[in-house]
């Protein structure tokens, strides 16, 4: 076996049947591979339909069990049940394109990296708040191309969703660590100081579901700038001044308005710096509108993409403005946890 494909699961049950549904359409030989479900402790039927469930297509299925600690536990036990030479980590909320272990398999057979990773994408009949949001998560202007783009800024780290592993990189530097967010993130930052060797695959995409409402996408990207804030403690040398980028905008514009207060908007430098501030903030949308609007043939998508594109912006500054506050008295940050890992993500 080669290939030990590990999915956390916890109350996900009708988005594991819509990964299954695609997983049966994979291309390539069932004997490379195994489907490992780690079920951490759910409690909407997934062990009595998962111990059911038959195959059409000749996948080899298996689950195990624990009660409820977390994903990032539950990918540990992934990995210690695992019989596959790789281990890749794939979230409940994906659907894979047939084509996606093929991918891999061609990139591993070339250069034999030890660690590897693929972009997520939106499958075509998602809805349009869905497409918006994998605009913001995967253009340029949002996150800088990280998540998977041939073209990104910094060093490429395989995140959860779609991350591969050799059995050697755990056997060297063990377990997923204890940070409730940026996990994958850590790891990844781990298996470069131990020097593997990691690679992008962008054909190995896949379709990744995401948060389905504004609340809940805005909890999530504060916990990445929340993450963000406790990696730098762990690998200072990771931080960089792009990151720092949406702070020191959410900083500016509170400054810029505390000013206005005490001089009023027909000061000179200050109506010239809200002058910049607006049509900066208008370019930004309009960019945002013109390639969404390029990339979904749908205005409606185009629109939503501006909301997304703002809400990524300032809700992750603001979650590394908490975390930097907290951190100022040596504590390790938390963002949102409540129902952030299970039935209601």
């Amino acid at each position: 076996m080669k290939y030990s494909i590990i999915i956390a699961v916890y109350n996900r049950l009708e988005e594991v049947k819509e990964l299954l549904d695609s997983a049966e359409k994979l291309e390539g030989d069932r004997e490379l591979f195994e489907f490992l479900f780690v079920d951490d402790g759910s409690k909407d039927g997934f062990r009595e339909f998962i111990e059911q469930y038959r195959s059409g297509n000749g996948l080899q299925i298996r689950a195990v069990y624990q009660q409820n600690q977390g994903p990032g536990a539950a990918r540990n036990h992934g990995m210690r049940e695992a019989r596959g030479d790789y281990f890749v980590f794939v979230d409940s909320d994906c659907m894979f394109p047939p084509c996606w272990l093929q991918e891999i398999e061609k990139a591993q057979n070339e250069h034999h990296y030890d660690a590897f990773g693929g972009p997520d994408t939106c499958h075509p009949s998602f809805s349009p708040l869905l497409k918006a949001i994998n605009y913001s998560m995967t253009s340029f202007i949002g996150t800088g191309g990280t998540r998977g783009n041939k073209k990104h800024v910094g060093r490429f780290y395989p995140r959860s969703f779609n991350m591969g592993i050799s059995r050697e990189v755990h056997e060297t530097i063990g377990d997923m660590g204890g940070l409730r967010h940026g996990q994958d993130m850590d790891y990844s930052m781990r298996i470069y100081n131990a020097g593997f060797k990691v690679g992008l695959i962008p054909d190995a995409y896949v379709y990744h579901k995401r948060r389905t409402s504004i609340p809940k996408f805005f909890r999530q990207i504060f916990n990445w700038g929340v993450a963000r804030v406790n990696l730098s403690r762990r690998h200072p040398h990771t931080l960089k001044l792009v990151h720092l980028l949406p702070a020191i905008l959410i900083i500016g514009l509170l400054l810029l308005a505390l000013v206005t207060c005490f001089t009023g908007i027909a000061f000179l430098p200050v109506r010239i710096l809200w002058e910049i501030a607006v049509c900066g903030f208008l370019a930004v949308c309009l960019l945002a509108f013109l390639q969404s609007l390029g990339k979904y043939r749908d205005i409606t998508v185009a629109f939503l993409s501006i909301i997304t594109l703002l809400i990524q912006v300032f809700a992750y500054g603001f979650g590394l403005l908490w975390g930097g506050w907290n951190a100022l008295f040596g504590k390790e940050v938390k963002g949102f946890s409540k129902n952030y890992y299970g039935n209601k993500k």
